[in-house]
Formats: structure tokens, sequence, C-alpha cells
């Protein structure tokens, strides 16, 4: 549209105290760096919003009084004007509102001085980014467009002119919206859009091109039947308001979504946010300077890959051994084939040797990260993430190697699947199950390739000198490329070895084969002659840190198992990176291959053994492996120990957890303690279950329950129930009542998160019964506080009351106030959902203030949640929304997916309640976006349920019946009771 243009400005000093600002889009104001200036009566400021937006130029009086009165002007509407403009001139200052030949004109604003020429400047922008088919940049210019309004446009401003422009400016915005979620459609924000556009469609009703992203938006995020029925809606209310019939692209989209036509079908989770132009990885390992040999293979490969462009994908999949060179050789391929994927290159070890294989879903986020995708962008599921990078990679030529895989499951969710992409795949097994890959069987160098590798890291001369014991220690390698490039090099950096030394050495069979296994045998011999040059404490360090499960350890972890300061740990560690038996992860975090580490856990079990009777004290401190790994446990325990008390003060869990003897790391705020505990969840949760047994069954299952933030976040909730079932099933292996009642407690939890109550409270009454037999007060309390949980959401009011009356009691017999207001908060509910409303607002006010007097920010807001639903029962609505905002904002602070869900959901019933169905629409839209992934579907079925009654209420019957349709399906499948309250929703609107 045709938006008044401003007038010219000049450039300014944007740190100029004096300079002026001036806003139309909203109330019509002025500033002068920091002091709002006064602008006088409603005509006053009608003056300065048409002299703000004729563009610089003259108006008459006349012009001016037509403006400010329309056809019908006082008698003395002339001299009321110059009134007006002397009373401006002198707030506005000299030379800014200046007069000619009875007319006037504001001139000489600084650069950016006009809120509706900085919001033009920045659409323009955005135009052209968006014609670059830079989206990215485009949508965040857009936004920053939109920021500029400030409410309604001339807000207050009287007058036909202002009118008239406050229409036209409203319709420009609007036009800007519909094409920032446009662009949010074609980057794949579907569900995002989707809560917006239900409140624009709920405000702007007869606007049919929001309608129309409504029902792609819908589409786009799986709910076809919602979809439809807005476009069932559309057509009923166009009739009845107008008369007409919904316009042709209207039409279409309707035709198109009945056909299920693919070209609708787009990703269903956001695209990289932030980057103004593509990301551009470079992420293969350095190929080595003296590849050798394997020149078939090179040729084979280097033409498959060539021949992806034009088809789908070209994937090749190399097998063999462990240390028969196919990293490297996929490497060096890779390097060689770059330029024909100038969009870059992925990598990744998957582990598939180790125990704990790289899950897909975690390699997904870090290639999306390197593709330029916001962590908030990347969503949570395995499939979601899957198609979200196909979709990035559309349209891109990149090569992605994937090292080292498993098998064929897990490889397949990591392939682009896009024109002129390609994967090399490394793994043991052949990979005869991966669909339209070509194979390669790849087998240990010839004995002159062999010899040649050798000879290129050795130098000629010395070869030469001893042939054949160069071909001696070749065939002691097993021909094997890791095997002797680990051996070339060690008799390279020491120029006093001969080769006939080095044959020698590897000469001894039982040298080689004390640690070997049929198949590894020149591996693992190769990995012994690293191991054997390395320094008394190089090889302690890489013997024990190969003992810990997970994909990596951190630095401080690394000191515990070796009972270092962290000083000396780190230059032990940077040492072993030097000699490649480690890799540095990133800063501060460390790795082994997997078959480096299958090594050092060899040499562990043989060389730390306790000393004999008599001997004198280990230089290092405990012996063993047992000691390593229960300083780790002691490590881990103490630190999320001190996460959960920096979170929960005052919650007396941290007292009854198993004592430990090494120290945890120290916070300085919740902050600090969070980004620890979730950057190390995946290597804590293997550790957890690594160990499930023996002397650490216990503290592992302590460790677990004061992790349990990772459980209620939803970021790490399978592998958390994974570790919770395995400590359960050892602790009830070896019938210990406190370990096995305590790991009830934490599944209890996970059940809870993911909506499976009736395993939840099967749980729950099993830990209550352990725990009294063990005479455990902690796991008492807790499971007898999640059992009234539970009987809250299955509507069993008086089991729930009695046991949170329980919980009550046992708590104050541990003297744990902040697992009293948790009770306290939840025995609210139960009294709201009794119609007990009063003393429901007195219990969660009571819980409040024992969590505020504690300093509880996280379950502070817990208790607010619960006031904020009982003071929605009451009526007191306003009171209800503020009390549920504060607990939004900690729960987002906190990272607590499940509970931002809960809110948003807890809001929209506040808002509806309070006749606001736009905004109850819109947040309940927000609910199901968050909680995507996480708390089950019951809690998404009674998010559908009140969203099909807000969009009832704003006309959107079609859509309404969709919502109680779907929710109904799962409350069916539930068996659960809401069943019925959905069907007399259905029934209602059948019958109307």
């Amino acid at each position: 549209m045709d938006v008044p243009r401003v007038p010219e400005q000049r450039r300014r000093d944007v740190a100029d105290p004096e300079a002026l600002d001036f806003g139309v889009l909203g109330p019509v104001r002025a500033r002068r760096g920091e002091e709002q200036l006064a602008t006088g009566s409603p005509q006053q400021r009608a003056l300065l919003a048409a002299l703000l937006l004729r563009e610089g130029r003259m108006a008459t009086a006349a012009e001016l009084i037509d403006a400010l009165w329309g056809e019908e002007p006082p008698s003395q509407a002339l001299a009321a004007l110059r009134t007006y403009a002397s009373r401006l001139r002198k707030v506005l200052g000299a030379g800014v509102l200046v007069s000619e030949s009875g007319g006037y004109a504001v001139r000489g604003l600084g650069e950016g001085a006009l809120d509706l020429a900085v919001a033009q400047e920045l659409a323009a922008e955005a135009e052209k980014a968006k014609n670059a088919g830079d989206l990215c940049h485009a949508r965040d210019v857009l936004g920053r467009a939109l920021a500029q309004w400030d409410g309604e446009a001339l807000a207050g401003v009287p007058g036909p002119y202002a009118e008239a422009q406050r229409v036209r400016l409203e319709e420009w915005r609007l036009q800007l919206i519909e094409s920032r979620l446009d662009m949010d459609l074609e980057q794949g924000c579907h569900a995002e859009a989707v809560s917006e556009l239900t409140a624009l469609t709920a405000a702007h009703p007869l606007r049919e091109r929001l309608r129309e992203l409504l029902m792609l938006a819908l589409y786009r995020s799986g709910r076809q039947a919602e979809a439809l029925a807005v476009y069932a809606d559309t057509r009923r209310l166009l009739a009845e308001e107008l008369g007409v019939d919904p316009r042709p692209g209207l039409r279409e989209l309707q035709h198109r979504i009945l056909q299920a036509d693919p070209g609708l079908a787009e990703p269903s989770a956001p695209q990289p946010e932030p980057a103004t132009a593509s990301v551009r990885p470079a992420q293969l390992p350095a190929t080595v300077p003296d590849f050798t040999g394997r020149s078939a293979f090179v040729a084979e490969l280097g033409q498959v890959l060539a021949s992806a462009e034009g088809r789908v994908m070209a994937v090749s999949a190399l097998a063999g051994i462990g240390g028969v060179g196919k990293t490297t050789l996929a490497v060096h391929v890779a390097h060689e084939a770059r330029t024909a994927f100038p969009d870059g290159q992925l990598y990744v070890d998957l582990q598939g040797a180790g125990p704990r294989p790289a899950e897909p879903e975690t390699v997904l986020g870090s290639f999306l990260r390197a593709l330029g995708t916001q962590d908030s962008a990347i969503p949570a599921t395995l499939e979601e993430r899957s198609a979200l990078y196909r979709s990035v990679l559309d349209g891109r030529r990149v090569l992605v190697l994937l090292d080292n895989a498993r098998d064929a499951a897990q490889v397949r969710p990591l392939l682009p699947g896009t024109a002129g992409c390609a994967a090399l795949v490394t793994a043991r097994v052949r990979m005869v199950d991966l669909a339209g890959a070509h194979l390669v069987d790849l087998d240990v160098m010839s004995p002159d390739e062999a010899l040649s590798l050798f000879t290129k890291i050795v130098g000629e001369e010395r070869v030469a000198a001893e042939r054949e014991a160069a071909l001696d220690v070749v065939a002691a390698c097993g021909f094997l490329p890791l095997a002797l490039r680990i051996a070339a090099s060690r008799l390279a950096a020491r120029r006093t070895w001969t080769v006939s030394v080095l044959a020698a050495k590897l000469a001894d069979e039982r040298r080689r084969l004390d640690e070997l296994q049929a198949g590894d045998l020149a591996v693992k011999a190769t990995f012994e002659l690293g191991y054997g040059q390395l320094e008394p404490a190089q090889a302690r360090a890489f013997r024990l840190l190969g003992l810990a499960d997970g994909p990596d350890i951190s630095l401080a972890a690394a000191a515990a198992v070796l009972n270092l300061p962290v000083e000396e740990t780190e230059d032990l560690l940077e040492s072993l990176v030097d000699t490649s038996l480690l890799e540095s992860a990133a800063p501060g975090r460390y790795r082994y291959h997997d078959l480096v580490r299958l090594y050092a856990r060899a040499c562990a079990e043989r060389d730390e053994l306790p000393p004999s009777v008599g001997a004198p004290p280990a230089p290092f401190g405990q012996w063993g492996r047992d000691a390593a790994l229960s300083r780790l446990l002691d490590f881990y325990l103490a630190t999320a120990a001190g996460v959960y008390a920096i979170e929960r003060p005052g919650d007396r869990l941290v007292a009854h957890l198993e004592a430990t003897r090494y120290p945890g790391l120290v916070f300085d705020d919740r902050h600090q303690a969070l980004d620890w505990l979730f950057a190390e969840a995946h290597s804590l949760l293997a550790f957890v279950r690594q160990c499930a047994k023996g002397a650490t069954l216990r503290r592992a299952v302590d460790l677990l329950w004061a992790a349990k933030d990772l459980a209620e976040s939803g970021a790490n909730a399978r592998q958390y129930e994974a570790a919770a079932v395995v400590l359960r099933d050892a602790a009830e292996r070896v019938d210990d009542p406190r370990a096995w009642s305590r790991a009830l407690t934490t599944l209890t939890n996970v059940h809870l998160v993911a909506g499976r109550f009736d395993q939840a409270d099967e749980q729950a009454r099993r830990a209550m019964e352990l725990a009294q037999r063990a005479d455990d007060l902690a796991p008492s309390s807790w499971a007898a506080n999640d059992r009234g949980v539970i009987a809250v959401y299955q509507g069993r009011h008086a089991d729930g009351e009695a046991f949170l009356r329980q919980a009550i009691e046992s708590f104050r017999l541990d003297q744990n106030l902040a697992g009293e207001a948790s009770a306290l908060c939840n025995l609210s509910r139960i009294h709201l959902a009794m119609g007990q409303v009063t003393s429901a607002v007195e219990l969660a006010q009571q819980g409040i203030v024992i969590y505020d007097r504690l300093g509880h920010t996280l379950r502070g807001a817990n208790g607010r949640y619960a006031l904020g639903l009982a003071l929605t029962g009451q009526r007191q609505l306003d009171a209800a929304v503020d009390s549920l905002t504060e607990a939004l904002e900690v729960f987002r602070d906190s990272r607590q997916r499940l509970w931002e869900g809960m809110t948003l959901f807890r809001l929209s019933e506040a808002r509806l309640a309070d006749h606001r169905s736009a905004d109850a629409a819109a947040l309940a839209e927000q609910a199901l976006a968050v909680l995507r992934g996480i708390g089950g579907e019951w809690r998404r079925g009674n998010v559908l349920t009140v969203l099909g009654r807000a969009l009832s209420t704003l006309g959107q019957t079609g859509r309404a019946r969709a919502c109680w349709q779907e929710s109904l399906a799962i409350f069916d499948q539930l068996n659960s009771p809401e069943a019925a309250d959905v069907r007399a929703l259905l029934s209602s609107a059948t019958t109307v």
C-alpha cells in the first residue's frame, strides 16, 4: 500500500542529548533526549501529527484546518491553528516548526527521529532481503519494523485526517504482519505461527489472507481437520456477514489440502534464525599428507561422489575391521571432492563400536547448529530434527561424512536425502540394508602399500638400510594402516632407535597378545606401542579416564578420576592429545576414539591392581579402577546435590543423600549451576547406568534423584528414564529397599512428566512400601506427595487429600519446609477440584510464604502456579493471570518446558474465564507448541479441549469441533473421565 512518506531527515549524532524524537505509531509523542515533551491538547497533537506526516512539505492553513476539523471548523479555527503552532514551536525549539506564507512545515529532523520513518526503512530492507532469498534476515528486520508500533497509530488524535491515516497505517501494519507470517511458514515455523494467527483471525475475522495462512500453518503442523474447519468457518462467516464466497486463493488451498498436495508439505520445525548468510561448515578432519595407496578405492569413491549432481543423493558405505583405514580413506576422498560440495562438509564420529553409540538426535542437533540453526529452533524429537535437517540442506551441495557407524538404523536419519548432497559412511559391518548405498569392503593394505606408507613416515634412508627389519615390522602390524602409522611415527620420533629395535619389540607375541582378541589383534598391538611409550603419570591417566561411560568427560570430572588438581590434569590430558591417544572434543572436554577407549580399559584391568601387602604407598593416591570410578561418582553426586540445593533452597533431600568423600564444584548462581547440569547430562546419565551395582548403587540412585531437573526439563527425559529403569532393576536384584525405593521415586517422576499416571502411581505405591521397610523418610515423603499429585490428575480427590496430608506430616517430621510447601500447594489443587475455593487459595498462599522465605525461586513458581489455578476458580482473574505470569517467567528461565507449557495452558483457561477468547486461543496454541514431545497425551488432550472452547466462542465452530474430536480420541484411548465432558461439548456444538 501507499504509506505516507515522512519528512526528509538529516543524519545526526545518536549521542546528541538535544536530539528530537517523534512517535506517531501509537500516541503522538515528542521527546528531546530522555525528556518527554508536552505536546498539548488533542487538537495540538493532531496538528503535530499532520505536519509530521506531510513529507516535509509546507501545509497551508486551509489544509491544516480541514485536517483538524473537517467540513465544520469552528469560527475561530485559524486563530486556534496559529495558537497551536506557536505553542508547538516553543516546545520543539527553533528551526523545527517553520512557517511560510501563512502555512507550516516540520523540517530538519535527524535520521531515525520518527518511528514511522524507521519502520519504513526496515520494511524496505526486509523486502530487499526477501527478494534476495534471505528469509532469515527478512523476518528479523520485519519484526523490528513491527516493533515500532506502540498500540494504535495516532491514538487519541481527533480529526478526519488522523482517522484516515490511522486506517492506512493499520492496514499497512497488517500487511507487514501477513508478510512476516508468510515467511515464517516458508521457514517452517508452523506451530509457532498457529498461535499468532489464531489471535489475529479472531481480531480480524473477515481478513481472508490471515485465514489462508492459518489453514496452511495448521495443515503443515499435522492438523488437517482443523485446517479444513477454518475454511468451513470462513465460508459461513463471509456468507452471513457479506453475502460472498471465499476468494479463489482460499478455495484452491482447501482443494489442495483435501488432495493432500505434496507441494504443501513443508518442514514442521523452524529453520536457522540468525544468519544473514548461509553458514558453510567445514568439519572434515585434516587429511594425512602421506596418504598412501588405495588408488582404486579413491577413484571409485570419487566417481560416486561426482555423480551426486543430478541424483537424489550419493551414498557410499565403507566397511572393514577396526584400524583398516576406513576413516583415513574417507577423509582423503572427502577432501579430494570438496570442490564439488561448495556449501560445506559435515563430520561426526558415531562411536558405533563402543557401548554407547552416538544418538542420532544428538548428532542432528550438532549438525543443525553447524548449519546455522539456533538452539531455540532445534526441535526435541528425532523425526522433527531429521526433517528440519533435510530441509536446511535443501538446495545446498553438502558432503556428510558419518564415521564409525554402528548400523544402518543409526545412519538413516542423518542422510541428507536432497539433490546435490552426498554421504560417506564408515562402519565395521557391511550396510546391506542401507537402501541405495554404494558398498565398499576395505581390506588391509598390500605388503607393498604397507611398506611404502612406513617408508614415507620413517624415511627412505633408515628403511633402505634395514629393509628386512622393515618388512618384519609391517607384517607384525598386520598391514593395518592405523597400526603402521603409529609404529612408524614412534620410530620417526626416536632417532636413536633402529628399525630392528622396533621389529624386535613387535616380535614379542606375548606382549602383543596379552590384551588382544580375535579380529582386533593388530589394532590393539599398535595401541600398545603408544601406551608403552607414555610416562607413568600419562599412562595412568590414559587407562583410568577410559573407565567411565559417556561420550566425553569434562576437565573437572577427569581431575576427580585422577585425584589431581585441575591444572595438572589439564597438562596430562593435553599431552595425551598430542600423542593422538585422546581427542579434545571442545575446550575443557575430552574423548576417546571408541577403539582406544576399549584398549584403555583393557590396560586398566591389567595395570590398575591394588598393591601387595607391605608395598609402599601409591604415588598418586588410591589405587585401582574402583577407586577412580568412586571418586568420579562422588564428584558428580556432590556437584548435582549442589545444583539441587541452589535450585531448591531449604529442601532437605540433600541431607538424605549418600555421603561423599570427593568434593564437587561450587557455583555462584543458579544459571551457572543449571548450565553445568545440562552440559554434563549425557555423560552423567551414562555413568549412572554404569554404577548400578555393588557399592556404587546407592550413590548412583541418589545422583539420579539429585539430577531430576534433567527429567523435568524434557531435554533428556528418555535417557533419564532408561537410567532409572536400570537402577530400579539393579536395586530389586540385590533387594536393597533403600536404593529400590529411591529409584522408584525417580521413575515415578519420569512417568508423571510423561503423563503416564497409572504407571507413576504404581511406582510411587511400591516406593512407599519399600521406604517404610527401609525406614527411609525421604522417599516416603516424596512418594506420598507424588501419589497426591497423581490423584489430582485422576480425579480421586479423597485419596489425594489423604496422601498429601500424609506427605505434609512426613515433611514436618523431617523439618523439610520446602517439601511441606510443595504438599500444601498440591493440596490446594485438591481443594480446588472439590470446590473448596477459599481454602485452595489459602493453602497455595501458605506454600508461597514458605518458598519465598526460603528463597526458593523454582518451586516458588510452582506455588504461584497453584495459586493462579485457585484464583481462577475464585474468579479473581487479573490476580490469577499475574500469579501465573510470574510462574511462567521462572519456568522459562529454569528450562522447565513441561511447566512452561502447563502454565501457558492455565493462562489460557484464565483468559477464557475472563471472556478474552482470542488471547485464550493464542495461549493454548503456545502451550501445544511447547508441550510437543513432553507431558504426554493426557495433557495435550486438555489443552486441545480448552483451545476448542476458545475457538467456539470466537465463532470458529468447525475448527473447535476438530480440536474436540482429537482430544476425545486421546481421552478414549486413555480411558480418561474427561472424555464425557468433551462428548458433551461436541453434542452441544452439533445441536447448535
